[in-house]
């Protein structure tokens, strides 16, 4: 069946003209109905096009088609390949952590291309401005739905599809690599029989073969990768030998460049015959690369491919491995799940992999199963292989997944308290039977359904109502009449901020001190749960110590390796045996500070929030508590920041009152100084007028007055205190845009002096409190 006759109107949205037995056999209920459909397929054979045909009805019929992506990388990917769409006029959005939204894009995408977690975030605010484009979904295609299977995202997955069946209930299409319950989904999405499909191998371009092979497990972990390695090139050679190609699935990023410079020297030891030196064109092109390493292996056909590689030289690989240029191929897992690049041998040469936040773990078994799917071309190859190297006591393990595959199971249990909350926290539960219907809705009932044994079915609805009841004990929620449930602010802040519930437990109790420093907001943020799997390695405890000296900590060895790395974040002097782990430690941190940021602000005031938005700052930029209010302004960051605090201006006001020119004698080109004085003058900049508060007071008298508070600057939300001789007056929260008044008492007591003192503190802005001072003597 050709595009064109099938589809007319988007022949062009496709890059193939005919469509395969898989996709004509699935074709009229795709384009022609409106039923849920559930298919699942061997890896490679075309699942992509059943996902756009589903949004070309979609299309045709002027609605808003919701594409789910397993991984943040393939949402680029589907960017760049669904270009088509935009060349015929429709509108593509990709909505990320990475990139900052724009809501009116989103509202007004045709196509929205999102992560399960970033849709799980948008439907919990989806009653705000920003977040309401997600209620106008009419097609949600829900692309690789064995995530569900995953212990770390499936449940988000889950509670974010039964989310949105609630909220604007669009037509699902669950596509999958090949699963044995695909009725088990099938009965979730509530897809009719006609509407789920189970390919089978026979639906493969290319007869797949698999296997393991073992290799001797010794005692330094450096040395077993090489030994896995000279394993995985023994099972690549013969077919490299015969114009075959290896794509190599390696751990992390480091390991396939590792892996690709030590196989360069053995192919050359072996005298096998792949570089291609002689091609003076393609020496040429390789010059183009950015990564200069990658630059020398091509020539030698080997080459990496990993998330950290610039587009253009991922680009560059991909086509050179098509076109046979490079011979083997080693990458992280992001070619299992995103390009279509098949080769004739596959190998999983890591099945255990370091995570900074769960330490060593095992790959997944549906990871594993997708890489090795990528095993042989299409017009190429009649087979392909895929092998899988382990250690001989994990070879039986691998064996019996090749043979039988894994069913998808429900993971939602593990988390149930913290996603039952967000829907409390969200509305779209009212009371005991909205949690019970809530419930129905769930893959997690309809797997225990099927598997009433291993679920413990019978005692599923009394594990949800325990679970209601043990939220309420902690404070997430509160109960009304009639079972009405609704939530507190702590547990609108853990669902609005996506916090285990014991972080946000611990973020409350932080707010309940009676004295919040740095070191306790940063070890509390360490403690997180979200860091409970962080492990320190041996090599990285002096490392440790040295940042945090011998102190007494509750902090187990992970936690302490968190917390020095935030400590030595807020000067930029992160150890070198700490810097593997640390972007990824302060990006989580970043968010979890801004998160406690809230909780602070919540129930401890505007001055404990203002610290943890200083902290959070400190961390981003690596900067002293001097420089830190400098990078507020735009155009200043952690250098200029510095600089600028070195030479006496530490706030953005100095900047205002010294001017351009003095800024430009400071070493600043004209054009910078100025737009950096511009961008200060639209942060708050605060003065006091005491007004009539009396230079004395005779004692045992007392008088009432008016303290004003001028804001010359940008509009920002204030915390104003008033203290005198230590002990609070007056406290309040503003949004302060120009004049506040703030009363004081001046009451003529036992001692000598009253000592007022007004701070003013900016909890959404790293700015230093202001402060100024009165005194007042008693008479």
């Amino acid at each position: 069946m050709k595009v064109v006759d099938a589809v007319p109107e988007f022949a062009d949205a496709f890059d193939f003209e005919e469509f395969n037995a898989m996709q004509r056999e699935a074709l009229p209920v795709l384009v022609e109905t409106d039923h849920n459909v559930v298919a699942s397929a061997p890896t490679a054979s075309g699942k992509t096009a059943l996902a756009e045909l589903a949004i070309c009805k979609t299309l045709r019929e002027n609605g808003t088609a919701l594409f789910i992506a397993p991984m943040r990388a393939l949402t680029n990917e589907k960017e760049s390949e669904w270009e088509r769409f935009e060349e015929m006029g429709y509108s593509v959005y990709v909505v990320t952590g990475e990139r900052d939204l724009n809501p009116r894009r989103a509202r007004h995408a045709d196509v929205l291309v999102m992560t399960p977690e970033k849709v799980d975030s948008a439907t919990r605010k989806h009653d705000s401005r920003r977040y309401d484009f997600v209620t106008d979904v009419d097609c949600c295609v829900i692309d690789e739905v064995h995530l569900l299977d995953s212990e770390r995202r499936g449940g988000v997955l889950e509670v974010t599809v039964s989310r949105l069946r609630r909220l604007c209930a669009p037509r699902f299409v669950a596509l999958s690599a090949t699963m044995p319950n695909v009725e088990d989904v099938a009965a979730w999405l509530d897809a009719p029989p006609e509407a789920t499909f189970a390919f089978g191998d026979d639906y493969r371009p290319v007869d797949l073969q698999t296997g393991v092979k073992t290799y001797s497990h010794g005692e330094n972990s450096f040395a077993d990768k090489y030994r896995r390695l000279y394993r995985a090139l023994d099972l690549a050679e013969p077919h490299v030998r015969e114009d075959g190609q290896a794509l190599v699935f390696v751990a992390s990023r480091q390991d396939a460049v590792s892996a690709a410079a030590k196989t360069r020297d053995e192919l050359a030891e072996r005298d096998v015959p792949v570089d291609s030196r002689g091609d003076y064109d393609f020496h040429q092109e390789a010059t183009e690369l950015s990564d200069d390493g990658l630059g020398q292996a091509v020539l030698d056909g080997v080459a990496f491919h990993h998330a950290g590689l610039s587009k253009a030289d991922r680009d560059r690989i991909e086509t050179w491995f098509r076109e046979g240029k490079i011979a083997i191929l080693f990458s992280t897992s992001t070619l299992a799940w995103g390009v279509n690049l098949p080769a004739r041998c596959v190998i999983v040469r890591d099945t255990k992999y370091h995570d900074p936040l769960e330490g060593e773990v095992d790959i997944s078994p549906l990871d594993l199963l997708q890489m090795l799917g990528r095993a042989g071309r299409p017009g190429y190859d009649d087979v392909g292989y895929g092998w899988v190297v382990c250690d001989r006591s994990d070879a039986d393990r691998y064996r019996r997944l090749l043979q039988e595959g894994t069913e998808i199971e429900s993971n939602l249990a593990a988390d149930l308290d913290a996603h039952l909350n967000a829907e409390i926290a969200m509305g779209t539960v009212d009371d005991l039977d909205d949690v019970l219907s809530w419930l129905e809705t769930t893959y997690y009932y309809v797997r225990a359904a099927a598997e009433p044994a291993a679920y413990d079915f019978e005692g599923l609805r009394g594990r949800v109502r325990d679970t209601l009841e043990a939220l309420v004990d902690r404070g997430f929620v509160e109960t009304g009449e009639n079972l009405v449930v609704d939530p507190t602010s702590l547990g609108r802040l853990a669902s609005n901020y996506y916090l285990r519930l014991s972080t946000a437990e611990a973020f409350r109790d932080l707010a309940d001190r009676d004295r919040i420093d740095a070191d306790a907001v940063l070890e509390t943020v360490a403690a997180a749960a979200e860091f409970d799997s962080v492990s320190a390695r041996q090599s990285e405890a002096e490392a440790v110590d040295a940042v945090l000296g011998s102190e007494a900590s509750a902090l187990d060895d992970g936690g302490r390796k968190v917390f020095a790395i935030l400590r030595a974040s807020t000067s930029d002097s992160v150890p070198a045996d700490l810097r593997s782990d640390a972007w990824i430690i302060r990006r989580n941190a970043l968010r979890l500070l801004a998160a406690l940021r809230e909780f602070l602000l919540e129930f401890a005031g505007p001055r404990a929030a203002n610290l943890a938005r200083r902290l959070e700052a400190r961390i981003e930029h690596g900067v002293s508590r001097d420089a830190v209010s400098l990078t507020a302004i735009d155009g200043v960051g952690a250098g200029r920041a510095s600089t600028l605090a070195t030479g006496g201006h530490s706030r953005p006001a100095d900047l205002v009152d010294a001017g351009a020119a003095e800024l430009t004698g400071a070493g600043l080109s004209e054009g910078v100084a100025e737009r950096i004085v511009e961008a200060a003058g639209d942060l708050p900049a605060i003065t006091v007028s005491w007004g009539d508060l009396p230079d004395a007071v005779a004692a045992g008298e007392n008088e009432m007055c008016e303290v004003r508070l001028r804001n010359e600057g940008g509009g920002a939300r204030v915390g104003v205190r008033v203290t005198v001789n230590g002990v609070g007056m007056h406290e309040k929260t503003t949004y302060l845009s120009n004049v506040t008044t703030v009363p004081v008492g001046v009451f003529g007591a036992d001692a000598e002096e009253l000592d007022f003192r007004v701070e003013v503190s900016f909890p959404e802005l790293p700015l230093q409190p202001f402060t100024d001072e009165r005194t007042v003597r008693v008479v």
